[in-house]
């Protein structure tokens, strides 16, 4: 087993994990019970690409989402040409 990066103890070790597992369990997990793991699956990845990713603006990429930051950064081959 590794170790993390950073020392044991520091503050911004884990930070950004800790809180997309907090999103995701108070958005998904304890909304409902899910019969099966199929279910469970669709309900996490669907959130993660309708919600988190198109929705959530982001201080590190300047109070863009995700998806806005790509579309600028790296434009369709249609539209460089």
């Amino acid at each position: 087993m590794t170790g993390s990066m950073g020392r044991v103890g520091a503050a911004g070790d884990n930070a950004a994990m800790e809180s997309f597992f907090g999103l995701l369990q108070n958005n998904v997990l304890n909304r409902r019970s899910w019969t099966t793991r199929q279910q469970l699956r669709i309900a996490i990845v669907t959130w993660i690409e309708r919600t988190y990713h198109r929705r959530r603006r982001q201080r590190s990429l300047s109070r863009l989402t995700p998806i806005e930051f790509e579309t600028i950064m790296h434009p369709p081959a249609s539209q460089a040409a």
